[in-house]
């Protein structure tokens, strides 16, 4: 049956390897390359680069890709909307997350789904806001946390405000004031966090017309932290991070009206299950007064 192929062929994008395709699917390698193959004899031309290092898609295979699981989304819908006319909400969801979100508000909410829909399994995958963002629009998840409160690709659910602060050393003199103006962190060693997509702490400097200097570049919050608490630099995290900090190290507001805004994006089209995980996920914002 196609559909099972189609799935091989996105667990082998997933994962690059046929090894490890077979391995989660219950399946011999021997199966998961005949399913890639004939996949290929199909279409009339290779969806994979078979490699010692693995194996990548083509150009025509990430194209391939994406409409291939659009029919997985929607197989997987059908099925959803099938269970619930028996009374039944199952299913899987596919969540894009990053740390602060995984650790800070995932747990209750993954606790408060099992609880009202047992039938719905959630899937997890860690990313970056650009990553989530690529994921959601190539059809890998059907919902992802991101920081951006607009999108002309899928609908944002906006979920909490999250202050922007300022991290120093007890040891520096900014560590006594009340508020730090950032023109003030223009010739203090930086330690920029790092990673992909929208990025409010690079994005605050350029608004303001300000070049850091920055020292290091790192993507470990509890790293940047860590150097900081050092005094080896200087550092902006969002507050939601900040709730452990090491001793030694301080978090001082902006002057500056800074902020990340967090929210759920999700498909247009989002299955009954997918559905119900923004609706949990909703209520359990609204509820614990995290916004």
């Amino acid at each position: 049956m196609s559909l099972v192929k189609y799935e091989i062929f996105s667990r082998v994008a997933e994962v690059g390897s046929f090894t490890k395709t077979a391995e989660s699917l219950g399946l011999t390698q021997s199966a998961v390359s005949h399913a890639i193959a004939n996949l290929e004899k199909e279409f009339g031309f290779p969806l994979v680069h078979r490699n010692r290092g693995g194996i990548s898609l083509t150009n025509d295979g990430y194209v391939i890709l994406v409409n291939i699981r659009k029919v997985l989304h929607f197989d997987e819908q059908l099925r959803q909307e099938a269970a619930k006319i028996t009374g039944l909400t199952k299913g899987t969801v596919k969540i894009g997350t990053f740390t602060s979100v995984s650790s800070k508000w995932l747990p209750e909410i993954i606790n408060k789904m099992e609880k009202e829909f047992p039938h719905i399994r959630i899937e997890l995958i860690e990313g970056d806001y650009f990553e989530i963002e690529t994921w959601l629009l190539n059809g890998k998840i059907d919902c992802g946390f991101i920081n951006v409160d607009h999108s002309n690709h899928f609908e944002i659910i906006p979920l909490k405000k999250d202050r922007l602060l300022c991290i120093v050393s007890e040891e520096n003199a900014l560590s006594r004031q009340s508020m730090i103006e950032l023109e003030q962190l223009k010739n203090v060693p930086f330690i920029m966090p790092t990673y992909g997509g929208y990025h409010e702490v690079k994005f605050l400097f350029e608004s303001k017309g300000i070049e850091p200097n920055i020292r290091f570049e790192l993507m470990a919050e509890d790293s940047i932290k860590s150097m900081v608490a050092h005094n080896l630099g200087v550092s902006i995290l969002p507050e939601m991070l900040l709730e452990s900090m090491p001793s030694g190290c301080s978090a001082i507001p902006l002057t500056e009206d800074s902020f990340r805004v967090l929210g759920l994006a999700a498909r247009f089209n989002l299955s009954p299950a997918a559905k119900q995980f923004v609706d949990v996920t909703k209520r359990w914002i609204q509820e614990t007064s995290v916004s």
